[in-house]
C-alpha cells in the first residue's frame, strides 16, 4: 500500500473490498507517525490506543453492515479543537495540561461519521500566526523541503496530511489559516462561509472571524468531511438553519460560461513573486479552456484589508485571551508567547478610552466596505479567482524577527475573512519542487460552486497527485 496515494475515497474502497481493515490501516498510518514525525513536528499529542479502539469498532461496525461516510478514516485535529479526553493545548503551554470533558461539535460530528480522530495537531499557540513557528512547541517543517515553512497557523495539520500522516486534518481559518498551509503544502482546504460549521468547542481566537475547515488531498474528499461537518448546530448561535446540500453531486460537471472574477489589485501587487503570478495566469487559462469566461473586476478597498484586519482581530484576541488567567485552569499569563502578547497589547491599545474611535470603530467601517466590495464582485462574476499567497514557502526564521512582513503572507486572504465569505484553496503548480495554490471565492453559501469548480480544475491537472518524498 502507497501511503501517499491514498485519498479517503481509496481507502473507503480498500475497506469495502476487504484488502485491509480499519485496524491495519489505522495501525499503518501511526507507524508512519512515529517512523516520520521527529523531522516534521506535526503531532503534539498522538492517541494510538484510543485510535486502534476506534478502528476496532469501526470493523465490527462493517462487519455488521453498519455504513457511515467516513467509518474507519483516520483523521487529525488542530490543537485548537476540545476531545473529550484527549489533551488540548492550542499550541500554547500555558495550556499544556488542559484535557477536555468533552469533544467540540466538529469532533463530535466527524465522530458520528466514523472517523477515527488519530491525535492533535501542531499550530501557531491560539491560531497567532501564518508560520507554524510561534507553537510554544517548536515548529512544524514543510514535508516538501524541511528547511521551509508549512504555512500556518494550522501547520501540523497540513503536514500530517501532506506526509501522508493522516487522510483529512481539521484547522481554523481567521485569517488564512486553513488556505494558506494547503497552499504551502499541495493541498486542498476549505474555508467555509462564517457560521456555516459550529464553532463550539473550538478555543477562540477572534470570534466574528474565526471559521471551521479542513485539509485532504483532493476536492472529493474535501467535500464529503466538509458536508459531514456542516449545518446549525444549537451550541453555537452563529450557525444559520439552512440545509447542508450534497456536495459529492456538484463534482463532476462541467464550468462552460462560469464567470469567473479576476481582481485587478491583486495581480498588480507589488512584491509578488513572478513565479507564482505565472502559475496563477495558467490556472487562469486552464479555466478557460475549460469554458469558464474570465472577466476582470475590482476590489478597490483590497489596500486597506491588512490594517483593517489587524485591528479587528488584536482586538477580539485581547478579549478572548483574558479568561487565560491561571485561576480556573492552566498557568499564569507570564507563559503567554511573544506573539499572543503583542496581539494582547495591540488589541487593548485600539479599544481603550480615547483610541476606540480613531482606529476600531473607523476599521469596523472599512470591514463594512470590503464585503461591499466583494457583493459587487458577485454580481458580475459566479467565482473570484486569487493568488493564494504572494509567494512560496519561506524558509524557517526568514520573517520570524520581522512581524509585519510575516502578517502580508495573507494580503490575498485576509479580506475573504472580513467578509465573511467562503474560499477554497486548490493545488495549481509548482516551482523548484514547491507548491502553489489557488483560491477560489464565492459568494455567502456557495460552497457547492466552489467545489464544482475546483473538481473540473483538478480533473484538467496533475498537481494534486504530485507528493512528498519524505
Amino acid at each position: 500500500m502507497e501511503i501517499n496515494s491514498l485519498t479517503i475515497q481509496s481507502a473507503l474502497d480498500v475497506l469495502k473490498k476487504k484488502e485491509c481493515s480499519a485496524r491495519e490501516l489505522v495501525a499503518f498510518y501511526l507507524d508512519r507517525i512515529e517512523k516520520i514525525d521527529g523531522k516534521i513536528n506535526a503531532f503534539l499529542t498522538v492517541d494510538r490506543e484510543g485510535a486502534l479502539q476506534q478502528a476496532d469498532e469501526a470493523d465490527s461496525m462493517r462487519a455488521n453492515d453498519v455504513t457511515k461516510p467516513l467509518l474507519g478514516m483516520p483523521i487529525a485535529c488542530k490543537d485548537l479543537f476540545t476531545t473529550k479526553g484527549l489533551r488540548t493545548t492550542a499550541g500554547a503551554k500555558i495550556i499544556d495540561n488542559y484535557v477536555p470533558p468533552f469533544d467540540a461539535s466538529v469532533v463530535g460530528r466527524l465522530k458520528e461519521a466514523g472517523a477515527i480522530i488519530i491525535g492533535k495537531t501542531n499550530e501557531d499557540a491560539w491560531g497567532h500566526g501564518s508560520s507554524g513557528e510561534n507553537s510554544d512547541f517548536d515548529v512544524t517543517k514543510n514535508p516538501y523541503d524541511l528547511t521551509r515553512v508549512p504555512g500556518g497557523s494550522s501547520s501540523g495539520s497540513a503536514a500530517a496530511v501532506a506526509a501522508g500522516m493522516c487522510l483529512a486534518a481539521t484547522g481554523t481559518d481567521t485569517g488564512s489559516s486553513v488556505r494558506l498551509p494547503a497552499a504551502f503544502c499541495n493541498l486542498v482546504g476549505i474555508k467555509p462561509t462564517y457560521g456555516r460549521v459550529s464553532r463550539y468547542g473550538v478555543i477562540a481566537m477572534a470570534s466574528s472571524f474565526d471559521t471551521i475547515g479542513h485539509m485532504t488531498k483532493t476536492v472529493a474528499d474535501c467535500a464529503l468531511v466538509y458536508e459531514t461537518t456542516s449545518g446549525k448546530d444549537l451550541f453555537d448561535g452563529t450557525t444559520p438553519d439552512i440545509d447542508v446540500p450534497s456536495y459529492a453531486k456538484s463534482l463532476g460537471k462541467g464550468i462552460a460560461g462560469t464567470r469567473v472574477g479576476i481582481p485587478k489589485e491583486y495581480l498588480s501587487l507589488p512584491g509578488m513573486a513572478a513565479e507564482v503570478k505565472a502559475a496563477t495566469q495558467q490556472a487562469m487559462k486552464t479555466l478557460g479552456l475549460l469554458g469558464a469566461d474570465i472577466i476582470e473586476i475590482s476590489l478597490p478597498h483590497t489596500e486597506y484589508a491588512m490594517a483593517c484586519y489587524y485591528i479587528l482581530v488584536p482586538s477580539e484576541v485581547s478579549s478572548n485571551l483574558s479568561r487565560y488567567d491561571g485561576i480556573r485552569y492552566g498557568h499564569e499569563r507570564s507563559a503567554f508567547g511573544a506573539e499572543a502578547k503583542r496581539r494582547i497589547v495591540l488589541g487593548t491599545f485600539a479599544l481603550s478610552a480615547g483610541y476606540y474611535d480613531a482606529y476600531y470603530k473607523k476599521a469596523a467601517k472599512v470591514r463594512t466596505l470590503i464585503k461591499k466590495d466583494f457583493d459587487d464582485a458577485f454580481g458580475a462574476v459566479d467565482v473570484i479567482m486569487a493568488p493564494s499567497s504572494p509567494a512560496l514557502p519561506f524558509r524557517i526564521g526568514e520573517k520570524s524577527e520581522d512581524p509585519l512582513a510575516m502578517y502580508l503572507s495573507d494580503i490575498f486572504m485576509c479580506p475573504v475573512n472580513i467578509a465573511g465569505v467562503p474560499a477554497l484553496n486548490v493545488p495549481c503548480g509548482f516551482v523548484d519542487g514547491l507548491p502553489v495554490g489557488m483560491q477560489l471565492i464565492g459568494p455567502q453559501f456557495s460552497e457547492a460552486r466552489l467545489f464544482g469548480v475546483a473538481s473540473a480544475y483538478e480533473a484538467a491537472t496533475q498537481w494534486h497527485t504530485k507528493w512528498p518524498k519524505t
